[in-house]
């Protein structure tokens, strides 16, 4: 336990911290939906995390708690999973339900609850930490928005396909599902998508192991030839208060089937958004596709009301250990641009650390962190500038090198041909992220 002050204490959380963190978290978290009354769904995805989510043990919370009492007055989670790119495995925390009891704000609870996570997954070897939030709050605490979310179009209702007139069908996904679910999963975690893929354990708690109230479940739909699966749509259960059925992930095993897969799909939503309208009362206005414009879900759908695209924040406290895990994607993004580095080594200064990458015969070999010079931007060493935050959006292909050299000035390179090489190594990474919340 680690005492921050005489009056309160920042702990892992319990098990038996389950009652409270619902209560607390339920009082706290989307207020402005229930007119300031306890959030039910809020409390059940509590409850449900702190009884077998397959990510997370009770110890994944912190819990800051007032020392006269003994009472948790505020707390966060962070959610460890394995994210996917092009085949390299990165280890990820998503961090949610940060919420302070109100009578003990001010007293920087969430500074002091976020100091402790990041002391956390750096002794424990989680390089990224994610976050949704309170716009620009989070980047006082060393986040960037440096991931892509949403931004494809809202489909109306009314232009929603009857049928979908192909040999590709969409039905609700059963436990039995799973094994090949995951499958699935395993051939898109080798694509050039960052992703999040799940196993059959995790599948069939999306399908059937949540609590009906929690506010994190979701309904998952196959997307089925003759008795074949070849992909999955998921999708809240039924329309939000203002009409939308929102999708969340969406996947197709043959690129070549995405026209015929796109709309069974959307006439699967719109049977289901009819459904809750007749059966519950609820009603139905659109399709929100919580998915990038470029998804092919939203390319080949019919045509909606565009969004403007927000972003996830993200940190990195060691962004060359992020660079050095990337080694084998690295490496083959310049085998396939035909590109090898003419000398031993290629470095990489962040103003205060630098990364070295190391060369044999052209193709690199090892990434290793190195003490950064003072001057790297006149230092003849140096091959490239880069600072922190850039190199985040980099290697996470937010931004490609040419758009983090209109950002910052401060991102400099030695000469063309660093600039040509680091351009192969950076592409835009196209965002196929649902997470395991």
């Amino acid at each position: 336990m680690t005492r921050e002050n005489d009056r309160y204490a920042v702990r892992p959380g319990r098990a038996c911290d389950a009652t409270e963190l619902a209560r607390l978290h339920a009082s706290v978290q989307l207020q402005a939906a229930t007119g300031g009354q306890p959030h039910p769904g809020i409390a059940a995805w509590v409850e449900d995390l702190l009884a077998g989510h397959p990510s997370v043990v009770p110890e994944d919370f912190l819990v800051a708690e007032e020392a006269a009492t003994g009472r948790p007055v505020a707390s966060l989670v962070g959610l460890r999973q394995d994210w996917h790119l092009g085949g390299v495995r990165l280890p990820v925390a998503q961090i949610e339900l940060v919420g302070t009891a109100p009578e003990h704000r001010g007293n920087q609870l969430t500074e002091r609850l976020f100091a402790a996570l990041h002391q956390r997954y750096a002794a424990s070897g989680v390089p990224v930490q994610i976050i949704e939030g309170i716009p620009y709050f989070y980047r006082r605490l060393g986040y960037d928005y440096a991931l892509a979310n949403d931004g494809a179009p809202t489909v109306p209702a009314t232009a929603l396909p009857t049928s979908s007139g192909g040999s590709l069908t969409v039905r609700p996904a059963t436990v039995a599902d799973a094994d090949a679910l995951a499958g699935i999963d395993r051939r898109l975690a080798d694509g050039d998508a960052l992703v999040c893929p799940r196993d059959a354990d995790v599948w069939r708690y999306e399908i059937a192991g949540r609590r009906p109230a929690d506010i994190a479940r979701r309904a998952v739909a196959v997307l089925v030839h003759d008795t074949e699966l070849q992909g999955y749509l998921v999708h809240t259960p039924r329309p939000s208060p203002a009409g939308e059925l929102t999708v969340v992930a969406a996947a197709c095993t043959r690129p070549a089937d995405w026209s015929q897969a796109a709309a069974a799909m959307h006439a699967y939503l719109g049977h289901t958004g009819r459904g809750c309208e007749t059966s519950a009362g609820q009603p139905f206005a659109a399709v929100r596709l919580l998915l990038d414009p470029n998804h092919p879900l939203a390319r080949l759908g019919p045509p909606g009301v565009p969004r403007r695209p927000r972003g996830w924040y993200v940190r990195t406290g060691d962004p060359v250990d992020l660079l050095a895990r990337l080694q084998p994607l690295l490496r083959a993004r310049w085998q396939a641009a035909d590109l090898r580095w003419p000398e031993p080594t290629l470095t990489i200064d962040t103003y205060g650390r630098a990364a070295r990458l190391e060369f044999t015969d052209g193709e690199l070999t090892a990434v290793t962190a190195v003490r950064g010079t003072v001057s790297p931007s006149t230092d003849p060493h140096t091959h490239a500038a880069v600072p922190p935050g850039a190199l985040l959006h980099l290697t996470l292909g937010h931004r490609a090198l040419p758009e983090v050299l209109d950002s910052w000035p401060d991102c400099l390179l030695r000469d063309r041909r660093t600039e040509h090489f680091l351009t192969a190594a950076f592409p835009h990474v196209p965002v196929r992220v649902w997470p395991l919340n």
